[in-house]
């Protein structure tokens, strides 16, 4: 097999990156769930490059959409292409809570080391330094799909050791022992039965971040390319474990650049 065709620094953009990195992690027969924004643009990406199987579910309420572009949101009327049913939130969320959805994909404003994520206020949640849109559906998607890939913009502030609002739980989370204390708790302990998955990566504009099978903290996966080491140190806030570090994240191909730029969004919407 040849070497893939991958673009040279300064012939692709950091979005364009992000969006093929995202869509590696989805697998062929899958059903995905998509937020609006650039996980849209993955999903749209893993059905034309290696999964074209897969099952794309919009969270406003469309199921098995074959979308020819991109949709501006996940409730435009582009998600009705081809779609095997257009229904609304109620019918989406019940195959959530039905076990059926493999892979949901989602943002956030901050993570902590155990992946529970924030998407509500920075600082005291009375008087939070900065408020914002609020949960909508993710805690739902990442507490019942079998696992969850996120997609956010890093900063140290931003990774934090721990988040100071847990819209979102991770692996490990702050639950009430038998006396009625806050403790860390394991977050197949807290589900228990209904235990489905939890976060499996965490995609940034500087790296790709997984989580230990046994501890549930994050560690750095792979770094992309123009970046280092120290500089994804420099901006997480919490003790990151590098062993791990695989090296650069693969670029994109100039065959899946064209893919993204001139079949999935030649508008620009989401990949300008």
């Amino acid at each position: 097999m040849s070497n893939p065709n991958y673009a040279k620094p300064g012939d692709y953009k950091l979005g364009a990156l992000m969006v093929i990195a995202a869509a590696r992690e989805v697998r062929d027969k899958e059903i995905a769930f998509a937020g609006t924004g650039l996980p849209m643009v993955g999903i749209m990406a893993a059905m034309r490059m290696h999964a074209p199987n897969a099952h794309l579910v919009y969270e406003a309420g469309t199921t098995d959409s074959m979308p020819i572009s991109l949709p501006s949101s996940v409730g435009g009327p582009r998600c009705g292409h081809k779609a095997a049913v257009i229904s609304g939130m109620a019918d989406v969320f019940g195959m959530l809570q039905s076990g059926w959805v493999d892979l949901g994909f989602l943002g956030g404003a901050e993570i902590d080391k155990y992946g529970n994520v924030n998407c509500t206020a920075m600082g005291d949640y009375k008087h939070p330094t900065a408020r914002f849109p609020g949960a909508g559906g993710n805690p739902d998607i990442n507490a019942l799909a079998k696992r969850t890939v996120y997609i956010m913009v890093q900063q140290k502030r931003r990774f934090s050791e721990q988040v100071s609002y847990a819209t979102s739980p991770g692996w490990r989370v702050k639950w009430w022992d038998k006396d009625g204390k806050m403790e860390w708790k394991s977050r197949r302990e807290v589900y228990g039965k209904r235990f489905g998955g939890g976060p499996s990566a965490v995609i940034t504009d500087m790296a790709v971040f997984r989580f230990d099978e046994e501890t549930g903290i994050m560690y750095l996966d792979t770094v992309h390319p123009g970046r280092t080491i120290e500089d994804v140190k420099n901006n997480v806030g919490f003790d990151l474990d590098v062993s791990r570090c695989l090296g650069e994240t693969p670029p994109p191909t100039y065959e899946q650049l064209d893919l993204l730029y001139n079949e999935i969004d030649p508008e620009g919407i989401f990949l300008p």
